[in-house]
């Protein structure tokens, strides 16, 4: 079998999938299997569409169940650092302040494991274009990533690690 991959998470996200998980595989199974039973009630199941949708909505289940248990199983808990890193360097964990030379404009990012990332929470994955670019680079260091948008020049204004 081939090595699966690891998921870096802290451990707080383990324990808020672990406890999703545990209320899909309890609460919500049984609301589908009810949801099942009832569309059977209805008779004939080849022209069924309540039954229909009740099996696809177990199926969706089912996958989230089996996506999860794979998460939980291959998590790589992360601190908020490297413990060998510079302290004075970005790594996992850094709150890094930016400027894109381009347009000016600044940003503040999280530097954060990938189960972790939301861009929109302006946290953004150690693995994605940006987080790797930035990883090992220090305050007042010109970086150049090269981002599905193009290459991007972006100089670190200052870092913080914790």
């Amino acid at each position: 079998m081939a090595n699966a991959s690891r998921y870096k998470m802290s451990q707080e996200r383990l324990d808020a999938l672990k406890q999703e998980l545990q209320y899909l595989e309890t609460v919500r199974e049984k609301e589908v299997a009810e949801l099942i039973k009832e569309a059977r009630s209805f008779g004939d199941l080849s022209e069924n569409s309540e039954y229909d949708e009740a099996k696809t909505e177990q199926g969706k289940l089912y996958s989230k169940i089996a996506e999860m248990k794979d998460l939980i199983e291959n998590a790589e808990i992360v601190d908020n650092f490297e413990v060998d890193a510079p302290k004075d360097a970005v790594t996992l964990g850094s709150i890094v302040r930016v400027r894109d030379l381009e347009d000016g404009f600044e940003e503040t990012y999280e530097i954060v494991g990938s189960q972790e990332a939301n861009p929109k929470q302006h946290r953004i994955s150690d693995d994605s274009p940006v987080g790797r670019g930035l990883h090992g680079h220090k305050a007042g260091d010109v970086v150049s990533i090269l981002a599905p948008a193009g290459e991007l020049k972006i100089e670190i204004l200052s870092l913080e690690n914790r």
